[in-house]
Parts: structure tokens; C-alpha cells; sequence
């Protein structure tokens, strides 16, 4: 082999790296061709006009990297806080909700109405009462106590024709209280007119009038009818009428004076005897007890009330005491061998001046007590004699 000299040009094979003269036109070792040289420059200009359309290289820094990645973290978790819900239940696990906006609807104030106290009744247990020979059926004895004869055969289980017989014991309930209605905020004129008118109760006693009860509390008579409803001018005896002062006539020969009157008292509580309590001939008194309603003034009493309802004609007392408790005469007593039914109650009144008679003139002064029934056996039955 002949070497070549070493001062003789050569040139590198761009492929493979191949050494060859200056005047190859193509590479022994891989067989790239060389073209000619104003060729390799267009070459050239076109590869560095390639290379400059190249996107432009960043580089940098490991702080920089990691500043940036730490930037990265803190957006994303700062979106992830105000975007996903709070309320852990909106969603399952596993389970990604899109937040939606939703339009607050205003609030409608809501009006509370105060509630409505309902009042409540306490019903009495039943009293017993032994049927009399005057006691002709049920309908008689539903009368007498002031109820139903259907409340008669409910409570002892009797047939529908209610048969009886002298000397059984029914079961009497106690009449049902009516409640009154539920009393309203504002009331009518008329009614506003008639709350705001100042009255006296008063109860129609033997030889009373309408127009003579109108001339002693000088109200006219037909004022007395429309505050009380009355159709007629007749009144009964035990009839509770209010006077209406506030149309009481002006005297012009004396100055308008305003009456003193006393503040009306609570309905007197009754004790003894208890209701439908039921007397022989072993009792010879019977003691009516009462609670007192207050310290009374001078001229104040209590009106005391008895009435015989099983009489053929119906006979009542009234008396007027200032202690609390009233001994019912003998006088009154039954005079046969039938347990009579005997009501009573009691009304606080003040005198209110005397009649032509010198007799003293009782108004009430507060409200009725409530109306009790016992029974009293007079007289005991008389033997058949022997022959």
C-alpha cells in the first residue's frame, strides 16, 4: 500500500465520520454522495433558515423549577377551596359536584297569631238518688235535675222505655256546662255600647214589678226590656234582670249625683252538704256552709235560696244572713214519707233602701253561686193497723 502524503486536503464524511480526499465524490465506507460545493451551500442556508423557525429553549434554574411548581400548587388548591362545597353530604365519596349558582329567594315575614286558650271543663262524678212514689217516670226525674233522659238510661244501663220502680237507685249525672265562646278582641258598637254601660243585678222578689223596679232605680222601663231581651212587661218571681244606670233620667230639681256602689264579689264557693247528699229522719237539722266571700260592709248580706222541686206546688224560702252558713227550718221540712229534692244557692246583696212596707230592698252585690240539690226523707211511713 501507498500512503498518502501527509500535507494532501481531505475531508470528513458528514455520515459516518469517514476521512476521505478532497476530491471524492462519495464515501467509501457508508456511500453517501458529495455533490457540488454551491449546492452544500444552499444546503447550509436552508438548514440555519430551519433552525430559526424552532421554538426558543427555556432554561432554568433548579430554585427557579421548584419556585414555580410551588406557584402551580397554591393556584390550584386556592380554586379547589372556593369552588367544591363545603357541606361534606352534597356528595358521595368517589363523587365530584359541579357548583351551581342558585337565586336566593326572598323571605316572606311570617305573622304569628297568639294562640287561643281553650277552656277546659271538669266533668262531677254522678250522685245517686233513690226513686220516690211522686217520681212517676224517667222523663219527671230528667226534669226535676235539669237533664237528658237518655243521660239516665246511658249511665244505668237501662232499656230504651226506662222502666222504674220506687225505691231504686239511679246513677243522676250532673247537667253539662255550657263553655262560652272564645272571646273576640274587638267588639261590635252595639256590644262596646252595652260592656261600657254600668249595671246592677238585681233578683225579682214577691210583689215586684217592671214598672215599679224601673221607678225605684229611676231607668226607664223600656231600657230595663232592650238590655235584657224581655218581649214583654211581665217578670217572675227569682228573675235576674240588670239595671242599666247609664240610662238612668236626670233629675232636674237634684244635682247628678254618681252612685256609690260596691265592687261587685265573686260567686260564693259552696261546702255543705255536698251535692246530692241524701238525708233520713235521723236528720233532724240540715246546715247549709258556704265560703265567705270577703269582709261584708254594713247593709251587705247573703241571700240564701231553698226551693222544693218535688212538691206538687213548688215552695221556696229566702232569707238573708250575714254569717256563712244557714240552719233550714223545720218549718221547711217535708211533711209525707217521699224523699223530696231540695236545690239551693246563695247571692251576695246590699240593701238598697225599703218598700211602702218598712221591708229592706236587696240588690245583688256580686254573682250567683252555683245551684246544689240534696234529698230529705219527712216523715217516717205510718203502719197498717192490726184488725
Amino acid at each position: 500500500m501507498t500512503q498518502e502524503s501527509s500535507h494532501s486536503k481531505t475531508k470528513v464524511c458528514p455520515t459516518c465520520g469517514t476521512r476521505l480526499s478532497e476530491n471524492a465524490v462519495r464515501c467509501l465506507v457508508c456511500g453517501t454522495e458529495f455533490g457540488p460545493k454551491p449546492e452544500i451551500k444552499a444546503a447550509k442556508k436552508t438548514e440555519r433558515s430551519v433552525q430559526a423557525a424552532s421554538l426558543p429553549q427555556v432554561t432554568l434554574s433548579l430554585p427557579a423549577a421548584i419556585g414555580s411548581l410551588v406557584a402551580v400548587i397554591a393556584v390550584a388548591a386556592g380554586l379547589t377551596f372556593f369552588l367544591v362545597p363545603k357541606d361534606p353530604e352534597s356528595f358521595s365519596a368517589g363523587e365530584t359536584s359541579t357548583p351551581t349558582e342558585t337565586a336566593t329567594p326572598s323571605l316572606t315575614p311570617t305573622i304569628t297569631l297568639p294562640a287561643t286558650e281553650t277552656p277546659t271543663v271538669t266533668l262531677q262524678p254522678p250522685f245517686e238518688y233513690t226513686v220516690s212514689a211522686n217520681d212517676g217516670s224517667c222523663s219527671q226525674i230528667a226534669f226535676n235535675f235539669n237533664i237528658s233522659v237518655q243521660s239516665i238510661i246511658v249511665l244505668n244501663n237501662l232499656p230504651s222505655s226506662c222502666p222504674i220502680s220506687v225505691g231504686q237507685v239511679l246513677l243522676i249525672p250532673y247537667p253539662t256546662p255550657t263553655i262560652p265562646p272564645p272571646a273576640t278582641n274587638t267588639a261590635l258598637p252595639a256590644e262596646a255600647t252595652r260592656i261600657s254601660c254600668e249595671t246592677v243585678q238585681i233578683t225579682v222578689q214577691e210583689n215586684d214589678t217592671l214598672s215599679s223596679i224601673a221607678a225605684n232605680y229611676a231607668v226607664p222601663m223600656s231600657a230595663i226590656k232592650e238590655f235584657n231581651g224581655l218581649t214583654t212587661d211581665n217578670v217572675f218571681l227569682g228573675q235576674t234582670i240588670l239595671i242599666p244606670l247609664c240610662a238612668r233620667a236626670p233629675d232636674p230639681n237634684q244635682p247628678t249625683l254618681t252612685p256609690t256602689l260596691p265592687p261587685p264579689y265573686p260567686a260564693p264557693n259552696l261546702l255543705l252538704p255536698a251535692d246530692g247528699a241524701a238525708f233520713t229522719l235521723a236528720n233532724d237539722v240540715v246546715t247549709l256552709q258556704w265560703a265567705s266571700v270577703g269582709v261584708l260592709r254594713d247593709g251587705e248580706a247573703y241571700q240564701v235560696i231553698i226551693e222544693d222541686v218535688t212538691a206538687s206546688q213548688t215552695r221556696r224560702i229566702t232569707d238573708y244572713v250575714t254569717d256563712t252558713k244557714y240552719i233550714v227550718p223545720t218549718t221547711f221540712r217535708p211533711r209525707d214519707n217521699v224523699a223530696h229534692v231540695l236545690r239551693w244557692w246563695v247571692v251576695p246583696v246590699l240593701q238598697s233602701g225599703v218598700d211602702e212596707q218598712g221591708q229592706p230592698i236587696w240588690i245583688a252585690s256580686g254573682a250567683t253561686s252555683e245551684k246544689r240539690v240534696f234529698t230529705w226523707v219527712g216523715v217516717a211511713v205510718q203502719g197498717t193497723p192490726n184488725p
